[in-house]
């Protein structure tokens, strides 16, 4: 049976009822202007999550208007593959230093369009500058034409060539705006690819001050361009016309994409939904793993794909860790502010915040117990949401293995590491995980055997993602696909090989019997294998 919410903390009251000054009605109204529709566009509205209060007016994309923006695109992609690779990596390292100069513009910006605090915005600002460097500064080893081992030794001069794909479509989510927006933007165009995209309507003028300011950076118009509207209106027409799709969003919407781009025998990428364990071992450091839970559920309001929604702790240590973490939970500040004073924001939409408050309820009425939160804030702002730790979750409860998208977990126990790992794999999603332990190389082999596309020791998610080498992405119903490291610049190009055969080929000169020359290439093969040749 559910228990009454524990004693709810004293929380910071909303302070984000004024937009800061950056954001000016000349700037919204500039951005606005980059969206690619008619003159007499028909017009959408957007609404500040801290306030409700109406934000933005942007105009409203058709399906003649994204066709339009794919044929300026294809002409300006030519044009742009024929740029070399040192002149787009100087224009991405400008891009680079111009989100860092002018980054309290993009935080007021992500803070007024999502709700998130002012720490999670900048951790996008961060993400967007490394990933800028990295693709100026790492793509040529990957794109640059590459000798590959020839058929016959010596004889077979053999190279791999990159080309991009053309023009990519790109569909990014609400919940990271810069991050979504301009980061798979900037490898498909550092491969020298055009882009079309379609960034969700409640953020898009922060994806828009990022298209802004990489056309300040030095990039041709028409390289990357934008629409707005609903999926249902313009989805079909970015599909017909993309030459590979990049979407972040939900796992149904996924499967319809990737039915639609198997149907044209187009490339497709896919980061979906999640619905992400954490184990504590028995040998973890408590406060160590307690802090990193808070860090690992709430931010960005628990709207972040990878953030932990289950919570698996060694029964022998399950109390210790519970008082810690609800301890930590209810000493974060809720509430608005253009400043880092405050630990966890807003909810982006009233239909987020409908769907935790339905999964909480359910939970509850079905006997869960609140350990911490429970419950809507409107006292703060209309959209919310307490940081909310649940126990005594059961399979019959929405939230057990549906994906919450909030600032909720749930907390369950284990006895053995065998059943901690059956419990984290018990879902069709694998996006990213974390495992906490006193012993690193425990908690790597721990690791190694969740179904997760990234996997986390002593961390939350940050160390995998910001370890923009290696590749990110789901398995299961997360996704298809990588971003980041070399999947995340190769998923954007065609691999051609271009072979040279000189002298002598496979085909037996004239002067020679069949039954010879069968005779001399199997002895050339056992020689090959003999002296080690691969």
């Amino acid at each position: 049976m559910a228990t009454d919410h524990a004693p709810l903390p004293t929380y910071t009251a909303a302070r984000g009822s004024v937009l800061p000054a950056s954001l000016t009605p000349t700037l919204i109204k500039r951005l606005a202007e980059r969206v690619v529709a008619a003159v007499d566009a028909a017009r959408v509205g957007t609404n500040a999550p801290y306030t409700g209060e109406p934000l933005a007016d942007l105009p409203v994309s058709t399906p003649v208007d994204v066709e339009d923006a794919y044929a300026r695109a294809r002409i300006a992609q030519k044009s742009w593959a024929a740029t070399s690779l040192s002149q787009r990596k100087k224009i991405l390292l400008r891009f680079h230093d111009l989100v860092l100069a002018r980054q309290e513009e993009a935080l007021d910006l992500m803070q007024a369009e999502n709700g998130k605090t002012r720490r999670d915005a900048l951790l996008e600002v961060v993400d967007i500058a490394i990933t800028s460097r990295y693709y100026a500064r790492n793509a040529a080893r990957y794109l640059e034409p590459k000798r590959r081992r020839g058929a016959i030794p010596l004889l077979t001069h053999t190279t791999e060539l990159r080309h991009p794909k053309g023009v990519v479509a790109v569909v990014s989510p609400w919940n990271y705006p810069l991050s979504m927006a301009a980061g798979d933007a900037i490898a498909a165009l550092m491969a020298g690819n055009a882009v079309v995209q379609k960034p969700d309507t409640q953020t898009a003028l922060t994806a828009l001050w990022s298209l802004d300011l990489m056309h300040e950076a030095g990039l041709p118009a028409a390289v990357w361009q934008m629409v707005v509207g609903r999926g249902s209106s313009i989805g079909g027409a970015l599909m017909d016309n993309a030459d590979y799709m990049m979407f972040t969003g939900s796992t149904a919407s996924g499967r319809k994409i990737a039915s639609d781009a198997g149907r044209r025998l187009i490339g497709a990428s896919l980061e979906l939904g999640g619905k992400n364990a954490m184990i504590v071992l028995d040998d973890a450091d408590i406060d160590r793993a307690a802090d990193g839970a808070v860090a690992a559920c709430f931010p960005s309001a628990g709207q972040l794909c990878v953030s932990i929604e289950r919570l698996y702790v060694a029964e022998s240590i399950r109390d210790r860790f519970v008082d810690a973490f609800v301890a930590r939970t209810k000493q974060l500040k809720i509430g608005a502010a253009y400043d880092y004073s405050i630990d966890v924001g807003s909810l982006t939409t009233p239909a987020q915040l409908q769907t935790v408050t339905a999964h909480v309820d359910d939970a509850v009425a079905k006997g869960a117990t609140v350990l911490a939160g429970g419950k809507a804030r409107p006292d703060l702002g209309p959209w919310f949401y307490e940081p909310t730790i649940l126990a005594d979750v059961t399979p019959d409860m929405t939230l057990h293995e549906h994906e919450t998208f909030g600032p909720v977990v749930s907390i369950y126990s284990y006895r053995s590491i065998d059943e901690a790992i059956a419990q984290a794999n018990a879902t069709p999603y694998g996006l990213n995980a974390s495992v906490w332990s006193g012993n690193g190389a425990r908690g790597r082999a721990v690791a190694a055997r969740v179904h997760a596309g990234t996997v986390n020791v002593n961390e939350a998610f940050a160390a995998a993602w910001g370890s923009i080498d290696a590749p990110m992405g789901g398995m299961g119903d997360s996704g298809l696909g990588r971003r980041h490291g070399a999947d995340g610049i190769l998923k954007y190009t065609e691999p051609q090989t271009i072979a040279h055969q000189r002298i002598q080929g496979f085909t037996p000169p004239a002067s020679i019997s069949p039954e010879t020359w069968a005779t001399l290439l199997t002895g050339a093969l056992k020689v090959l294998k003999a002296v080690g040749v691969r």
